[in-house]
């Protein structure tokens, strides 16, 4: 069966106790703006025109996962500002190599939590699928 890619990822909810900080946070590690309120939501664009909006959760938030394909060139400065804010980074998704970073795929990747416990990702490269 032949498919063609005919969808785009616009944009997802991101909950969130606190949605303000936790969008500063996302978008203070990645390099990227906050925007302004739109409803309910507070908006972070990523580079390749996906939005992610913050949402404040009625009770406990659910951990999900986000991966962000990241310039190579900007991978340290990210890993640095983890430090600066004090969070652990990972190199697996499980958190048990800590200050460690992965080399996957021929590209460097690194874990770690936001405010709300969500397992974030970024990565250099794409992570290669059988075709």
């Amino acid at each position: 069966m032949e498919c063609s890619l005919t969808a785009d990822l616009n944009h997802t909810v991101v909950h969130a106790s606190d949605k303000q900080a936790s969008a500063e946070f996302l978008a203070g590690v990645l390099g990227l703006e906050v925007g302004a309120p739109f409803g309910p939501f507070i908006p972070v664009d990523t580079g390749n025109g996906v939005t992610l909006d913050f949402y404040a959760a009625e009770g406990p938030v659910a951990s999900q996962h986000y991966a962000f394909l990241v310039p190579d060139e900007e991978f340290d400065t990210m890993i640095d500002r983890l430090q600066a804010a004090g969070v652990t980074y990972y190199a697996d998704p499980h958190h048990t190599e800590p200050g460690r970073i992965n080399r996957l795929f021929g590209g460097r990747g690194a874990y770690f939590d936001d405010p709300d416990g969500h397992n974030m990702e970024i990565i250099t490269r794409p992570y290669a699928r059988p075709a």
